[in-house]
């Protein structure tokens, strides 16, 4: 078995675990990343990139659909599901190929093929060919699409999101089980696209919103287009030739039987930390098994091991991960002078139509005890100028302000062009602006920024009140 020798060992070549051997090695240690799977990020493969090809596809085909309420009239519109999987394939394995270019440019002596466990708090073994003594370890392990124990095993029709991207042509319908940002991005690209779609939640929740008022908005603004199931049970599902039966319950206790060609579970990832030995090393873990660590620095406890990206679970999202992977190399090349990175406003996208965006304090966040009071501001995008004028008035914003400072605190919205909004609101919360710092920006017209501006005077009027007295709840808004 060979042996080695390093400063830093990194578990993983996704997104985190490759910034963090560069912030490792510009600390000018030696550093050696472990990869059990193929090359290439989790984002490029079979996330964030291959699902907007999809998306892209089906705006198009949205616009023709849309075109006649403009008074424009295109001729008979044919969806080609082999020419649309060939383009999202193609470019995803472009968009991969990039990585893999990265990749390469690393020398191959820094480069280990294998799974990766720990065999002590300071000790790695890779299968069967190496074994590794490391001062300090980054887990940048990633994570893994859930799949539910009521359909596993079903058979090969039932299927996860990295699956999608794998297919050659179209299917003639979906049951898509779970209504997180992957499971509501990937069903209305595939309605959109011409395939029967269901989507079945266990409970009531759209993609990351924890407002309840912009909840039910998103609700009935995605119903509209989608047959979604709320408060549905999975009884049973069952593979019969090229088609799934699947069984559910609703909350009445009714049982429904649908035939679906596949069934896709998005129902989240869970963290590739339960198979690498983490027993072994000592860490404090969490009741899912995650050590526990500190969300500035990454460092697992006082120890010399840092955790990064999805493994940790904190923000499951791409630029989380390169932040968290800098973070942790930096913190593992100059342990034990461990230091708080660069942690930016949290925000989050859904690119569903309308779009989805959270940014700075949820409104989750901001209601949990102990926390001080908050005042709100909205605006609703139905009459909204811009909104109409394009035919996508839809949805609704909410505003959140700090009572005394007036300091933006967060956003969540449903509604046009929310990634563009979510950016500048999310600039705005992590500059510690006011609102009326916010509402002397210029604002352009005809804008959809103008529905900010409006949230945000909202927001002024309920701040200028000044907070109430007689209940610590600013809002008791009913859920969905």
């Amino acid at each position: 078995m060979n042996k080695l020798h390093v400063d830093v060992a990194v578990i993983g070549t996704g997104t985190a675990g490759l910034s963090a051997y560069r912030a490792a090695r510009a600390q000018g240690k030696t550093a050696v990343l472990i990869e059990s799977g193929p090359y290439g990020t989790t984002c490029a493969r079979v996330g964030c990139m291959p699902s907007k090809l999809l998306i892209a596809a089906s705006e198009a085909a949205h616009m023709l659909a849309l075109a006649p309420r403009f008074g424009v009239h295109p001729g008979p519109v044919r969806i080609d599901g082999k020419a649309v999987m060939a383009r999202v394939r193609s470019e995803r394995d472009r968009f991969v190929g990039f990585v893999l270019e990265s990749v390469d440019s690393i020398p191959d002596h820094d480069k280990l093929r294998g799974h990766a466990r720990f065999t002590g708090p300071q000790s790695l073994q890779v299968d069967q060919h190496t074994s590794i003594e490391a001062a300090r370890v980054v887990i940048a392990s990633g994570s893994t699409p859930v799949m539910l124990p009521q359909l596993k095993d079903v058979g090969e029709r039932v299927i996860v999101s990295d699956d999608v991207f794998d297919w050659t042509d179209l299917p003639a319908s979906v049951a898509v089980i779970g209504t997180g940002v992957i499971g509501l991005e990937l069903g209305q690209a595939l309605h959109r696209l011409g395939v029967r779609v269901s989507v079945f939640a266990r409970g009531g929740s759209v993609a990351q919103l924890s407002d309840p008022e912009v909840l039910h908005v998103a609700a009935k603004a995605l119903a509209r287009e989608l047959d979604l199931r709320f408060q549905q049970r999975i009884v049973s599902a069952e593979q019969q030739g090229e088609e799934v039966v699947l069984v559910t319950r609703d909350a009445a206790g009714a049982e429904h039987t649908d035939r679906f060609a596949y069934v896709l579970v998005a129902a989240g990832r869970t963290p590739n930390v339960d198979q690498i030995g983490i027993e072994t090393t000592g860490l404090e873990l969490d009741e899912r098994g995650i050590p526990l660590f500190d969300a500035t620095t990454m460092q697992c406890g006082t120890s010399h091991i840092f955790i990064a990206g999805d493994a940790n679970n904190e923000r499951p999202v791409l630029p989380e991960a390169a932040d968290h992977g800098k973070i942790a190399g930096d913190n593992a090349g100059r342990y034990p002078d461990v230091r708080p990175g660069l942690r930016r406003t949290p925000l989050t996208i859904a690119f569903t139509e309308p779009q989805i965006a959270t940014l700075g304090a949820s409104y989750q966040e901001l209601c949990a005890e102990g926390k001080p009071k908050f005042a709100i501001g909205k605006v609703s995008f139905e009459n909204q100028g811009r909104s109409r004028v394009m035919l996508q008035n839809h949805g609704m914003l909410r505003v959140y302000g700090e009572y005394g400072t007036c300091r933006f605190l967060g956003a969540e919205m449903i509604g046009p062009r929310a990634e563009n909004l979510g950016h500048l609101l999310a600039w705005a919360c992590q500059a510690r602006l006011t609102v009326a710092q916010m509402l002397d920006m210029p604002f352009y017209h005809p804008v959809i920024e103008e529905g900010v501006r409006t949230a945000l005077r909202d927001l002024a009027a309920e701040l200028e009140k000044g907070a109430p007295k007689a209940s610590s709840a600013p809002d008791n808004t009913p859920g969905v």
